[in-house]
């Protein structure tokens, strides 16, 4: 520790005086390593009250960095009475270092319960209207963590409605993000009545209609939020289950295609997963699931379903497929998350052999290998490759070795099924 204070603090002549040649030639340099911030910085015209928060500001930091939670809740106690400030201008900072470190000692203390978060997040909302909506909204979080969905709602019911001043565009968002949260805890409502309903032997016409409406209220609310364009994943799956329980899948593909395809929407590979699924589970045909996988192969070449891509264009049966099933193989094993996967180069095995029965073939996999070839045998074929593949799965080592003689023919690879040293 006194190094790094030598280090870090002002620089110091360690020459005498009188040397002036080598203190000039021998000069050192403040350090260029980020400082932390302090808390909260003494002023020159600090008021008594101000040095004994900003004091007790200190302990509160010194003991969370040690770890002395219960100590520091007992200061955090005493440095509330900061809120009572009347310089606003020196309160408003605090109101939200409060809100931010009274949860995170809550979050460490054993025995903190469900009512003192309540008193912390009631009182700081009620201490000014900067960050009402985000307190609501993290109040509402703390809740559903405890299995209280009505109360979770209900904060985010009263958030949703409150208003103050000019809206400006970032509360617009946050009441978005409130208005999406709170739709979500309708569907966790309806999703706890529909298993309830499953359960049981006779179901009386009031028990489908609180659950309907409580698909209503959240499906209303969820067209309103998917206007507006962002990623909004959670929300979709859910919007998109209940209108399956409900038999709208017409309804239920046209969100899930706007979500996917609409340009005023960020590119998001989960959006063609999600048709993808859709599609799949109600039996589209294949032409339909591989336009799909082929935009999504587009935005991640490497992703999983990559591999179901190259199975449907093999089974098309169409040459121009094939020759599509081999480009989107060796994209894949372009990334070496793939580069141990037996069931990728397996399908590539088959996708080769069966462009090796046409004329034009062995052309076809050089056209495709020849941007490759100054670093794939680097990346797969090498003597360390084949000892670790004989190792781990001894399948793969056969697989790949003959895919080598083809793929990069006339190099001399490491890479064999010999008998490799162990």
């Amino acid at each position: 520790m006194d190094a790094l204070d030598e280090l870090l603090g002002p620089p110091v002549d360690l020459e005498d005086e009188s040397d002036s040649s080598d203190n000039s030639s021998r000069k050192r340099h403040k350090s260029k390593l980020p400082l932390a911030k302090p808390l909260c910085v003494e002023g020159q015209t600090e008021s008594g009250f101000h040095k004994t928060c900003r004091t007790c500001l200190e302990h509160i930091r010194e003991a969370m960095l040690h770890h002395r939670w219960q100590e520091a809740a007992e200061y955090m106690a005493s440095y509330t009475q900061v809120l009572e400030d009347r310089n606003k201008g020196r309160a408003l900072p605090k109101k939200e270092l409060i809100w931010r470190i009274s949860t995170e000692i809550l979050h460490h203390l054993s025995h903190s319960t469900v009512k003192d978060y309540n008193i912390i997040y009631e009182r700081m909302k009620h201490s000014g209207v900067k960050h009402y909506l985000m307190i609501c909204l993290e109040h509402s979080f703390h809740l559903m963590l405890h299995g209280q969905i009505e109360g979770a709602k209900q904060q985010l019911s009263v958030a949703e409605s409150w208003r103050h001043g000019k809206v400006s565009s970032s509360q617009h968002q946050r009441h978005k993000m409130i208005q999406a949260y709170r739709s979500l805890l309708d569907y966790m409502i309806w999703c706890d009545k529909k298993s309830t309903l499953s359960k049981n032997n006779f179901v009386f016409d009031s028990d489908n209609q609180a659950m309907h409406t409580y698909f209503r209220h959240a499906s209303v609310n969820l067209q309103e939020i998917l206007k507006n364009p962002g990623v909004w994943d959670p929300f979709i799956l859910c919007y998109v289950e209940m209108l399956e329980f409900y038999g709208d899948n017409e309804e239920a593909l046209k969100v899930l295609n706007d979500y996917a395809y609409d340009n005023s929407f960020p590119p998001n590979p989960n959006a063609q997963v999600y048709v993808y699924q859709f599609l799949k589970r109600h039996n589209a045909p294949e032409k339909k699931l591989m336009k799909v996988l082929r935009n999504l192969q587009i935005l991640v070449p490497s992703h999983e379903l990559m591999l179901e891509y190259s199975c449907l264009l093999l089974q098309s049966g169409k040459t121009s497929d094939t020759e599509k099933a081999l480009g989107v193989l060796l994209e894949m094993l372009d990334f070496a998350c793939w580069r141990s996967n037996l069931d990728v180069w397996t399908c590539l095995k088959v996708v080769i052999h069966q462009l090796l029965l046409r004329e034009d073939g062995e052309m076809t996999v050089c056209k495709h290998m020849t941007p490759r070839m100054d670093w794939w045998p680097a990346l797969h074929f090498t003597s360390f490759h084949a000892k670790k593949d004989k190792e781990e799965n001894g399948k793969l080592l056969e697989v790949k070795a003959l895919l080598a003689e083809i793929l990069c023919p006339g190099r001399a690879l490491k890479y064999t099924a010999e008998q490799m040293p162990t």
